[in-house]
């Protein structure tokens, strides 16, 4: 499974582990506020549709940030723009840790999400450029493993964070851990190269290319269908994981009258579970074709789920059940990165990557917000199942109708999005 990581050059590691911490330290912080919904539901006074207009604000900044910042890359460089998203995301994450009112947070919770879409772009392309093309698939399914290992450490710090602190700061320190991925910008600045042809390319369009032009050159005749069905594709995958994982937690101790303490057993099946779908996504990736990899971990989504949501369950049935669920919704996200970045040219990679993968983000922003509306009517459960059902069916259309992308070379790839004849 990792013996690629002999075979690889030094910048290779490098380019690696420094997109791995970044993803790592973003789900951390990301994921941490998923756990600290209930306490602030408490603290502000507020419904819960409040709190899901705070989840949906962040999805819809990411995806701006992320389609941005991509542009961004395509026009300065990778690293370059990863370093600013890096110190973007850690300074107003910090900044939400001393607010005293509901519309301040929503604020900085905007500009937080702004920095998480950002940063994902530009280290997707970056790793997909860098690697060895015969790794794309295992090495970017891998890196989004760290999804699942930054997951798990908001899990453990916050249980430990509210065993000791006193339970009105506990959302403060969460916050305030927002400044640990501001250290990965040292490592980035010293240890990360940009890809040799991205050097290249931003010489090359130093005078001519502006933003704008990286921005909607993704919507030209030959690539707009490409990204009009990528979009689509992040529709889905965001929208159905979103409104699982953005309301579990609270899910575990409102319905299911776990406390908080004793859903963090739950939630580690479904990351444990996260990652394992992640490495298997990654060896899959490179066995059988991308389109088909996503079909399938989607297809099992949808059936998981409803069973997980809709089926009345014991506690400890439900335990063991979260395994299938988080390994099932970890192969979408992680097969991702790398069909993205094998379906664009070099001048507009950052763009359409950042573009396809954040789009769902805008449209999908609203699931957390439908989610909370629709459980005014039904239970929790159910509203989460529904809407996460009908996401997964949309991923599943929209993969199939991409063309097969394995065995790319993305030096090959030209402007109309095909490979170029030699």
């Amino acid at each position: 499974m990792f013996m690629w990581y002999q075979e690889v050059s030094g910048n290779e590691r490098k380019t690696f582990w420094a997109c791995f911490n970044g993803w790592a330290l973003d789900a951390l912080e990301n994921q941490m506020f998923g756990l600290v919904i209930p306490l602030l539901l408490v603290y502000f006074a507020i419904t819960e549709e409040q709190a899901g207009l705070l989840s949906s604000t962040t999805l819809v900044t990411s995806a701006l940030g992320g389609w941005f910042a991509g542009a961004l890359s395509d026009r300065y460089g990778r690293v370059k723009t990863l370093q600013i998203m890096i110190v973007w995301f850690a300074f107003f994450t910090f900044l939400a840790a001393f607010v005293t009112d509901y519309y301040w947070l929503l604020a900085l919770k905007a500009l937080q999400g702004f920095g998480i879409g950002g940063e994902w772009a530009a280290g997707a392309v970056l790793m997909a450029e860098t690697i060895t093309g015969q790794y794309r698939g295992k090495v970017m399914a891998t890196v989004q493993s760290a999804w699942a290992v930054g997951w798990g450490l908001a899990v453990i710090l916050f249980s430990v964070i509210f065993s000791l602190a006193p339970e009105n700061m506990v959302w403060r320190i969460v916050f305030a851990l927002g400044l640990l991925p501001s250290l990965l910008i040292f490592y980035v600045r010293g240890y990360v190269q940009e890809p040799v042809k991205q050097i290249a390319a931003v010489q090359k369009t130093e005078d001519r290319q502006s933003i704008a032009s990286a921005l909607f050159g993704i919507f030209s005749p030959s690539l707009i269908r490409t990204t009009l069905l990528g979009g689509l594709l992040g529709l889905g995958a965001h929208g159905g994981y979103y409104a699982i994982m953005s309301w579990l937690p609270t899910y575990l101790t409102k319905e299911r009258n776990l406390s908080m303490l004793n859903s963090s057993a739950y939630l580690a099946v479904i990351i444990f579970a996260f990652w394992c779908g992640c490495m298997a996504s990654s060896i899959l990736l490179d066995k059988i074709d991308r389109r088909l990899n996503v079909a399938l971990f989607a297809i099992c989504c949808v059936i998981t789920i409803r069973i997980y949501l809709l089926v009345p369950l014991t506690n400890t049935q439900m335990l063991f059940l979260g395994f299938p669920l988080g390994f099932f919704s970890a192969g979408i996200p992680s097969s991702l990165g790398a069909l993205f970045n094998e379906l664009y040219p070099q001048q507009y990679r950052g763009a359409g990557v950042g573009f396809c993968y954040s789009f769902g983000r805008i449209f999908s922003s609203i699931v957390p917000f439908l989610v909370a509306h629709m459980s005014a009517s039904m239970s929790l459960g159910s509203s989460i199942g529904i809407y996460a059902s009908w996401a997964y069916s949309i991923v599943v259309i929209s993969v199939l109708l991409l063309p097969e992308t394995k065995g790319r070379d993305l030096k090959q790839i030209n402007l109309d999005g095909y490979i170029s004849e030699k």
